[in-house]
């Protein structure tokens, strides 16, 4: 990638840099406007194109932070990110500075942005972010709960079979986990919080965070259910539950197949498939981890298939 052209300005006693020929993701305040950046400022007032998830709200957002638009606003979000990509990254390789905002946050963390940084990196084009705030980081934080090593878990399925069915995948998790959660579904999603995880699992319940009437409950799923049974919460919120502790990932983890095991189902994956047996032996063995994410030794293996073979 070749050099891109910079244009600078002074803001509020400040020079800020803006990438020309650049796709910039730039995080928004997540409630409290007070959390813009400069950076963002200046780059909502001198960015060629802006690509919002929501043009009303950028407006709004600009309004509240006394800034002018001075670019060409386009739609941009989960229905359309896909076909006005390639559009925008025209404009990139043509020079212009494209700015990439959603609601709230970060682009790409449960927003749209994934698809331009994507063809930009096919394309061989520049990306930045002018990083802010985060509900994700924002809740960690607030929880208590280990921030060493956690995943992001997005928004949790809407449907109760499903949300059942992700969560016992994620019971043997031994990192904190992050969830998204909408009001009318928090008394649900708690009733399976509580099924799946059981009721002594550390937790916090993270609302309005940034705003005047932020909250966070802490305490197990079984005393923030009862909470949530009591004192309904209101607006989006964010889940942090603890991982899971070593009992519960070894109770969680599947049982790992003997040596012998694998050697017949080897033998039946050979047959079935056409395959030779090394081929099959090692398919087996990938496809059946032990618990620890090590693999069984196939020479192991190969020698169990030849004593089953007598």
């Amino acid at each position: 990638m070749g050099d891109t052209g910079r244009m600078t300005m002074e803001h509020d006693d400040q020079t800020t840099t803006i990438p020309q020929g650049t796709v910039v993701l730039a995080a928004t305040p997540i409630g409290n406007s007070s959390d813009a950046s400069e950076r963002l400022k200046a780059l909502l007032e001198r960015a060629d194109i802006i690509a919002a998830e929501d043009t009303r709200r950028l407006f709004d957002l600009a309004n509240r932070l006394g800034v002018h638009v001075n670019g060409h606003v386009v739609a941009y979000h989960d229905h359309n990110e896909r076909d006005k990509s390639d559009g925008l990254l025209d404009q990139v390789e043509s020079g212009a500075t494209v700015l990439v905002v959603s609601d709230a946050g970060m682009p790409t963390i449960n927003d749209p942005g994934l698809a331009i940084v994507r063809r930009a990196i096919e394309r061989g084009l520049p990306v930045t972010c002018a990083p802010g705030p985060s509900a994700v980081l924002d809740a960690l934080a607030l929880s208590g709960l280990p921030t060493d090593r956690f995943c992001y878990e997005g928004f949790l399925p809407r449907k109760h079979a499903e949300r059942m069915q992700h969560l016992r995948a994620l019971q043997g998790e031994r990192r904190t986990i992050v969830f998204y959660e909408t009001p009318h579904r928090i008394a649900d999603a708690m009733d399976d919080l509580l099924e799946g995880f059981g009721p002594d699992r550390p937790m916090a319940l993270c609302r309005e965070l940034t705003k005047e009437y932020e909250e966070v409950r802490r305490g197990s799923v079984a005393q923030i259910r009862d909470t949530v049974i009591a004192d309904p919460p209101r607006g989006e919120m964010v889940l942090v539950v603890g991982g899971a502790s070593d009992e519960e990932a070894q109770a969680a983890a599947p049982a790992s197949l003997s040596v012998e095991d694998m050697a017949v189902l080897a033998i039946d994956r050979a047959l079935e498939d056409g395959l030779r047996i090394k081929e099959a032996i090692t398919q087996v063995v990938e496809e059946h981890p032990n618990p620890g994410g090590s693999l069984a030794n196939r020479k192991q293996v190969y020698a169990a298939v030849l004593k089953l073979k007598g």
